[in-house]
């Protein structure tokens, strides 16, 4: 497998080595050990999610309170998703950018996203399949949303936003700026701090 890290610090793009047969394939499409090598720590797992979604479909902007936040392994096992990482951690020097990846059933890649960074994605097709691999469970208090229309942050999607298929959580979630004036964000030196703990550990 091949892990690249993307433009935005403590996310990764994994490309798994396919073998195909008569049968079918096979694929590795999460190894501890080799994410271990690139983050700087185990990935302690606490819960597994899977969606569905319907062509133009937009889950997020998502992110929780670090620490511990949650971070995410996700993949999509049938149709395409493109899958945004967004850096809202303030003070980071690549606070308010995004870098993105397809997820599909053909290149079956994987993104890794750390914990304090905003996660989104759109469904390329219908009945996109995604599943996540997270490191803590779901917990409505500490969980929060930023509008994935915010200008300021300004996601390509691909698709005619005339299509877009969003829920009422997510468009009624403030912008960026709404979000760091309210001190919702996490900041770029707790994240560092709360990795630094999860380095140690390893």
């Amino acid at each position: 497998m091949q892990i690249r890290e993307l433009s935005i610090p403590d996310s990764y793009e994994i490309t798994p080595k396919q073998f195909g047969d008569d049968r079918g394939v096979f694929l590795e499409w999460y190894r501890f050990d080799k994410l271990e090598e690139v983050v700087g720590h185990s990935i302690d797992l606490k819960q597994a999610n899977t969606s569905v979604s319907k062509r133009g479909s937009v889950r997020g902007i998502h992110f929780a309170d670090i620490p511990p936040s949650q971070a995410k392994y996700v993949t999509a096992p049938h149709g395409a998703v493109l899958d945004f990482v967004i850096d809202i951690r303030v003070g980071s020097p690549t606070f308010g950018k995004w870098d993105s990846v397809l997820l599909d059933d053909k290149d079956r890649r994987a993104i890794y996203i750390a914990e304090g960074l905003g996660h989104c994605f759109v469904a390329l097709t219908d009945n996109a399949t995604v599943s996540y691999l997270v490191t803590d469970t779901f917990n409505p208090t500490r969980e929060h949303g930023i509008n994935p229309l915010d200008p300021e942050i300004g996601l390509e999607f691909g698709i005619d936003l005339s299509e877009a298929l969003l829920s009422p959580k997510d468009t009624d979630a403030p912008s960026l700026a709404e979000a760091a004036a309210s001190g919702l964000l996490p900041s770029w030196e707790a994240a560092r701090a709360y990795y630094d703990t999860l380095n140690a550990k390893a």
